[in-house]
């Protein structure tokens, strides 16, 4: 037998003051066509004054926690995928943990930008895979909104806030590649392109700074990263691009998500898409195209899903899940 880490849960969470495109359009040479025709976005969340990224990640995971019909007394780890937490340390994760109640196991941060998610599923993973814990919660939680330079419409039209969770949780499977849960992961990152998308501020430099972006040379590295990550999860599994029911990607641009499927060789029907609504959501994009794709019945138990992103680092990675 082999232990598999099987979603048991998912929710989300998203602030209530939703941004059309025709907002910015009062304060910088933009519009809402030119928006959508180069992103696809066509609106977004940001969070309210005083609404951190914590209290979003807990609104997600206490949705996830009821979808699974468990309790915070249930989880065994907290890990939070953020590059925008509350505070410099504690974690967001700690935060979640008080704010649900729960006492026991143990809680941190994955900070990976928009690859996040994709770090903490597979670290998660490898905690229920090991014996570690027993059910994980994986939380991705970003309040981009709060490191925007709102006279930059090359990237402030781009970002939203939100948060989206799921419950890991160790089931036997077969070891083979029909099993539920985890199948496959892959992780990769290299620092030599960090000045392609950054932030130019931080705690030892005594600046919070904005996020900065090439957006061309991002878009130049996405796509073929991404195929090639995706390729390479689903290899590991034993799997082809045939078999893939579902691609749930990093919502970032609607052309990088058009250019991925292309180069896997898969129709956008089979591609969950969110980007229109939420935005950029960063670390909290895939958990919240997963518990979306599942709420308007498009993810189905048994489906086979690939999840990838890319984001500052650069970082990026894939996992191949069956749901």
């Amino acid at each position: 037998m082999t232990r598999r880490a099987v979603i048991a849960g998912i929710g989300h969470y998203l602030p209530e003051r939703i941004v059309e495109n025709a907002e910015f359009e009062a304060t910088l040479d933009t519009t809402d066509e030119w928006i959508r025709s180069r992103s696809g976005i066509e609106r977004r969340h940001f969070a309210a004054e005083g609404e951190t990224t914590s209290n979003m990640a807990t609104k997600a995971a206490q949705n996830a926690l009821a979808d699974a019909g468990l309790s915070a007394d249930d989880i065994d780890a907290i890990v939070v995928a953020t590059s925008t937490a509350d505070l410099t340390f504690p974690s967001a994760a700690t935060m979640v943990q008080a704010q649900l109640g729960m006492t026991r196991g143990f809680a941190f941060d994955v900070q990976a930008v928009c690859a996040g998610f994709v770090y903490a599923l597979s670290n998660a993973n490898a905690l229920v895979a090991s014996g570690q814990a027993n059910r994980v919660l994986v939380i991705g939680a970003e309040t981009f909104s709060k490191i925007m330079d709102w006279t930059d419409r090359s990237t402030c039209v781009l970002f939203g806030d939100g948060a989206g969770a799921l419950v890991l949780e160790a089931q036997d499977g077969t070891g083979q590649s029909d099993d539920r849960g985890i199948l496959a992961t892959d992780l990769n990152s290299d620092g030599r392109y960090k000045d392609l998308l950054y932030v130019d501020g931080g705690v030892s430099t005594q600046n919070t700074g904005h996020l900065r972006m090439q957006g061309n040379q991002v878009f130049r590295h996405a796509v073929e990263k991404l195929a090639s990550t995706a390729h390479t999860s689903l290899e590991r599994a034993e799997l082809s691009a045939d078999d893939v029911d579902w691609i749930v990607p990093h919502q970032a641009n609607i052309r990088i998500i058009q250019g991925t499927a292309k180069k896997m060789g898969l129709p956008m029907e089979k591609v969950v898409v969110t980007v229109q609504d939420h935005g950029n959501t960063s670390a909290a994009s895939i958990p919240l195209a997963l518990s979306v794709g599942k709420s308007r019945g498009q993810i189905k138990p048994g489906d086979l899903i690939v999840t990838e992103a890319i984001g500052g680092g650069l970082a990026w990675g894939s996992v191949v899940l069956r749901w």
